[in-house]
């Protein structure tokens, strides 16, 4: 069997096709095989139609399941109550997810490797008590204190992914007992008051408070913001498509990168307009928004990032391919207890304070749920940090849908429960399909 490769010259978008010698019939002439990208381009709009229809047949979802969720919630609190879409409530939302939304980035980590965090929630609360204890009982600079909050929490998140790693317990049980233990020594450390408060003028906690917004000027920050990430997309899809360009291979053309680019600043300067038609864009979102970049380029453009997707896909394959998966899984768990650090932080930031509640409750679940409703599949080698943004954006807007109906919190714990039992069952029927189209 003989394989020849040719470039098409007729369309400089057009980039490569393979013709190859039929299996059963080694003689008969080449049946060129089209790049799907490529028919796509060819056909224009029915093309992509043809490939949209593809993708759903063979359960490739995407996150097309959260966008109509999320606009099924929004529709239906916004005719129970016309102040759910109004610029405030809005704010909130995008205010309030920030903090379960760092615990839940550190969980996609975990989730990729196939495997689960119980000690998230404990963690972030151990961290904003010892931020509280350093800066209120013994003076430590609060930056610095921050610092060593952070810190312990990667400790930690090592520490369980050690044993994990390489003693062969399982994450649930380390993780689990870790949720217990770490709870223990929050409570310890709170002693009897159960509560330390911290001046709400102490660096981290004025940053990541309610009423601490982008360099300080709301119209100013919102659309230099929105500029940014415009601006950023623009440069990176036409840098990957000279790059693409250069090899040889398939690449988004033009106008297609125009037009997400263009979908992009739409989306980005409304939410600008109606941020600053509230109070502006906080803090606490911007660092949240920006860690998610920051998290998204290691996941897809580094090595490790790579790793860490192909322990979660096969760890046999991976061990073959030359991976440390002990390392991968050792440092995995210490990311998923950094940014349960970070998230407790900004739980300090938002009462100013550190509690019995830090932490606490269902913040586990939530964070989990989030992950899990944004895209990220519970099995492993499959989904995306934005995942976190996505689901905190669904479960934020239930929450704050049903305190302004005054629903009972029963009400929010049972439909939070059915919209992730949803998100699972339409990712195992996906993986399913994807058998099915052989593309697991």
């Amino acid at each position: 069997m003989s394989d020849t490769s040719k470039v098409t010259k007729s369309d400089p978008e057009l980039e490569q096709r393979d013709t190859v010698a039929p299996a059963d019939d080694p003689t008969a002439a080449p049946v060129t095989v089209v790049d799907p990208r490529l028919l796509v381009r060819e056909e224009g709009l029915k093309g992509y139609v043809t490939e949209f229809k593809r993708k759903v047949k063979g359960g490739e979802l995407g996150s097309l399941p959260v966008f109509v969720g999320l606009i099924i919630i929004w529709t239906i609190f916004q005719f129970q109550n016309d102040r759910f879409l109004s610029a405030d409530n809005l704010s909130n939302i995008s205010y309030f997810m920030s903090a379960t939304g760092m615990l839940a980035i550190g969980l996609v980590f975990v989730l990729l490797l196939g495997e689960i965090d119980l000690s998230v929630g404990s963690v972030s609360g151990l961290a904003s008590t010892l931020f509280a204890v350093f800066v209120v009982n013994h003076g430590v600079n609060p930056w610095l204190a921050l610092v060593l909050a952070v810190l312990t929490g990667v400790g930690i998140g090592a520490l369980q992914g050690w044993f994990f790693a390489r003693i062969g317990v399982p994450a649930f049980v380390v993780t689990l007992a870790g949720f217990l233990g770490w709870n223990g020594l929050m409570l310890w450390l709170l002693g009897s008051s159960g509560t330390i408060n911290v001046p709400s003028e102490s660096g981290p906690v004025h940053l990541l408070g309610q009423s601490s917004f982008f360099m300080d000027q709301a119209v100013i920050g919102a659309y230099v913001l929105a500029g940014l990430g415009v601006l950023s997309m623009l440069v990176g899809s036409f840098g990957e498509q000279r790059r693409r360009r250069a090899a040889g291979v398939p690449f988004r053309p033009t106008s297609e990168i125009l037009v997400r680019v263009g979908a992009l600043a739409i989306a980005s300067f409304a939410a600008a307009v109606v941020l600053n038609n509230a109070a502006g864009v906080s803090n606490a979102l911007v660092i949240f928004l920006g860690a998610l970049v920051v998290v998204d380029f290691v996941l897809r453009r580094t090595t490790y990032g790579r790793k860490i997707f192909a322990v979660g896909g096969g760890i046999e394959a991976a061990r073959r391919a030359g991976i440390s998966v002990p390392m991968v899984r050792i440092t995995v768990f210490a990311i998923s207890g950094g940014f349960a650090a970070v998230g407790g932080m900004f739980f300090a930031g938002q009462t100013a304070s550190a509690t019995l509640n830090a932490g606490g409750g269902n913040t586990l679940m939530l964070a989990i749920a989030a992950a899990v409703i944004g895209g990220t599949s519970l099995f492993g080698g499959r989904g995306s940090v934005w995942s976190a943004l996505l689901g905190m954006l669904v479960i934020q807007s239930i929450q704050t849908g049903l305190d302004l109906l005054n629903m009972n919190t029963s009400i929010q714990y049972m439909i939070t429960g059915a919209v992730l039992l949803g998100a699972v069952v339409i990712d195992s029927v996906s993986r399913k399909s994807q058998k099915a189209a052989g593309r697991a």
